[in-house]
């Protein structure tokens, strides 16, 4: 046995019975028919509203508007003066006789009259539920088994098109059929009970106003529509709802209009592509990352910046323009995807001479053009590195200039470059070797990049050494570092996976035997297998650092599908199946694909257990497709709440204590990604409340990489 133990052998044995790069079985693909997105349009005063105070809505001839300083009428394209008067108290009050005003305590008691069948009346009242039928008035209590509500301040009622009785009230939501009640509260899926209004559909899903946003049902899937990116107040007065089922909502902000048009995942695609272009290309190379804006939700003036990101950012971009030329074989996309090379290839050529030149192979984070701010000068400074150093981070590295120059002294480049950003250089590399360098010149081109800094790494002592001579902060993946020094406990896991994948992508571009020696060496004699059979010390899902994750998947996708030794990918795909369960929870369509990817047919047998299945239930591709349904085209980042629901419970605190706890619903599930903000990938997902507040645009390639990569493995199709 030439790599590992017979004991490791029996602990985990790993058969793939498939090409990791096969298109998916037909069975597994999740196709959809006439997809719709959810368009959310507001009206303020910049749009013709007499007040943003707006008190009522109604459907007449038009959607008709109440407000604080006059009526007005939408007539497709914009609003005019209305002569039409808003009602003075709750709606259909007129159809209540004296009988029944004195049996809920008069007008001023009354919020919601509903008619329904054969004469039946609903009151929602401050006093309580009141229902006629079959002409006699009685007070209603709901009940559903050993659950029973007092029904004291109702807030709403309404009847559907079956005749089924709707009713919010504080306790939480009631549905009277057939004479049976059927009581949802925060256990059941309701997001939140404080009740302004009701409004139900043609097709039966109901529409709940609160005093903090909106709430859909349909009889299954609950969504909550609170924040901006929706609506333009979170109080809302009163909802009316068009035959086409767009929903109307009179709010404390003005008039909010929800509507469901078709759009393919392909044209939201290619809309979040033109977005790009427009805003979110820095340089003439093209990094893509989110822009500033000038007032919040104007895309007309904008500011684009640098990250330490930038080229882990286009990185995932141009990954996706990959399975998207392999899917579709567009040029389109075949030439985004070289732009997106070009720009990654520049990062590791700017660095070479100048005044404080790098070793080869060693990639910038960033650059900037010498003919704009200097970096060093202002933020980059060698004082703010000696404070980060004494009050923060103690392996900090204090180094001037943080920027250096260019040989052609047009470009600063930025220094300290990372281990996430070496994981999106080796992701991206691979796939558009695979799929989209057509020519061997392209794939010479790719492969000098990869082997200048995978020999870069070697030669170094598996670290990334900068201009200093000394490694960067986190770029360090040595057993010196990892196997015994104590500040590096928590990285060993991670970096011995990313450092093994990238010895395999090298390999597997060269066929030079070196690359597979040096990772003999990591395995046999530093454990390096065994230590990615740990790749991050989690304490339950949505624990610890969310960038190790997006890392990680990078990291297990290019080692299963290049590492030719079939004891180290064994390893590697059992580790893989138990990280992604602990992700699963997070409904994030690219883990579940890049997950499947590799995964899908292949089989585990851990020590004291028999064989078993690591692919992936089909729920987890529908849930992936789910997703990408829900994904918002509006990148706005808009302030969003969610820590006041009745549906969350707490999750456990992460293990590094730093603030990483957060809350998911009662499924187990985070909140649908329809109502969080989600910038990349390594975001917390369980986090509830988002601060923004409209001035930033974040890209869409965080919408990309998951849709191409599940269109070029045949997961999701659209008929």
């Amino acid at each position: 046995m030439n790599r590992l133990s017979s004991f490791l052998l029996a602990a985990l044995a790993v058969f793939i019975h498939h090409s990791s790069a096969a298109p998916l079985k037909s069975e597994r693909t999740v196709r959809l028919n006439q997809v719709r997105a959810e368009v959310a349009t507001k009206f303020t005063e910049a749009e013709g509203l007499p007040s943003a105070d707006v008190r009522w809505i109604e459907i007449s001839e038009g959607v008709v508007a109440h407000t604080m300083m006059g009526s007005v009428r939408w007539d497709g394209s914009r609003w005019t003066p209305s002569e039409a008067i808003p009602p003075e108290s709750a709606p259909n009050l007129g159809l209540l006789d004296e009988t029944a005003l004195e049996l809920v305590g008069g007008k001023g008691a009354v919020r919601q009259v509903a008619s329904g069948k054969d004469g039946a009346l609903a009151v929602a009242s401050e006093s309580g539920l009141f229902l006629k039928s079959n002409g006699e008035w009685s007070k209603v209590y709901p009940g559903e088994g050993a659950r029973s509500w007092s029904a004291a301040d109702c807030r709403c009622a309404a009847f559907d098109s079956k005749g089924a009785l709707w009713v919010g009230c504080p306790q939480g939501l009631g549905k009277l059929e057939a004479g049976k009640w059927t009581l949802y509260t925060g256990d059941d899926g309701l997001p939140y009970a404080d009740f302004t209004c009701m409004a139900v559909s043609q097709d039966g899903s109901l529409w709940l106003g609160t005093r903090i946003g909106a709430i859909r049902f349909d009889g299954e899937v609950w969504e909550y529509r609170q924040g901006k990116r929706w609506l333009p107040g979170d109080e809302i007065r009163q909802i009316a709802i068009a035959e086409d089922g767009t929903a109307w909502f009179a709010t404390d902000g003005g008039v909010g209009k929800i509507e469901k048009k078709p759009m393919s995942l392909y044209e939201k695609a290619r809309f979040l592509e033109d977005e790009i272009d427009k805003y979110h290309r820095r340089t003439p190379f093209g990094y893509v990352l989110g822009v500033r804006l000038e007032k919040p939700g104007d895309k007309s003036k904008w500011h684009n910046s640098d990250s330490d990101n930038d080229g882990l950012w286009t990185s995932m971009y141009g990954a996706g323009e990959c399975y998207a030329y392999a899917a579709t074989g567009d040029s389109f996309h075949k030439e985004r995807a070289k732009k997106a090379f070009e720009a990654l290839r520049f990062l590791s050529v700017v660095t070479q001479g100048g005044e404080k030149p790098a070793p080869k192979g060693f990639p910038a984070r960033s650059i900037l053009p010498t003919s704009g701010w200097n970096p060093n000068a202002e933020h980059y400074t060698l004082e703010k590195d000696q404070r980060e150093k004494e009050q923060g981070d103690s392996l900090w590295k204090v180094m001037h200039p943080r920027w250096p120059k260019s040989a052609d002294g047009e470009w600063y480049w930025k220094c300290d470059t990372s281990s996430d950003e070496l994981d999106g250089h080796y992701f991206f590399n691979a796939i558009y070797y695979d799929l989209a360098a057509d020519t061997e010149e392209e794939k010479a081109r790719v492969r000098e990049v990869v082997l200048n800094t995978t020999d870069h790494l070697i030669e170094h002592d598996f670290t990334l050494v900068d201009w200093d001579g000394k490694p960067t902060r986190w770029a360090q993946f040595g057993p010196k570092q990892l196997n015994h020094d104590p500040m590096w406990w928590e990285e060993r896991g991670l970096n011995s996976l990313s450092m093994l994948a990238y010895l395999a992508v090298a390999e597997h571009m060269s066929g030079a035997g070196k690359y597979a020696a040096a990772a003999k060496e990591l395995v046999e004699k530093h454990s390096y297998a065994i230590n990615l059979m740990v790749p991050k010390i989690h304490a339950g899902p949505g624990t610890g650092n969310h960038s190790d994750d997006e890392m990680a998947f990078m990291g297990f996708y290019n080692l299963i599908k290049y590492e030719k030794d079939p004891e180290v990918k064994a390893l590697a795909l059992g580790s893989f199946q138990r990280y992604w369960m602990l992700e699963r929870p997070e409904l994030n369509p690219l883990f579940n694909y890049m997950y499947a990817a590799v995964a899908d047919g292949g089989t585990a047998s851990p020590a004291f257990d028999g064989p078993s299945d690591v692919s992936p239930p089909q729920a987890a591709f529908e849930e992936a497709a789910d997703s990408l349904v829900r994904f918002p085209a509006d990148r706005f980042h808009w302030e969003l709440r969610n820590s006041h629901r009745l549906d969350i419970k707490p999750i456990t605190r992460g293990i590094r204590g730093r603030g990483r706890s957060g809350c998911r619903k009662v499924s187990g599930q985070v909140l649908p990604i329809d109502e969080r903000f989600v910038g990349h990938w390594n975001h917390n997902p369980y986090t509830l409340d988002y601060g923004g507040n409209g001035m930033e645009l974040a890209d869409g390639a965080v919408y990309l990489l998951p849709y191409y990569m599940g269109l070029y493995y045949g997961y999701v199709a659209e008929e």
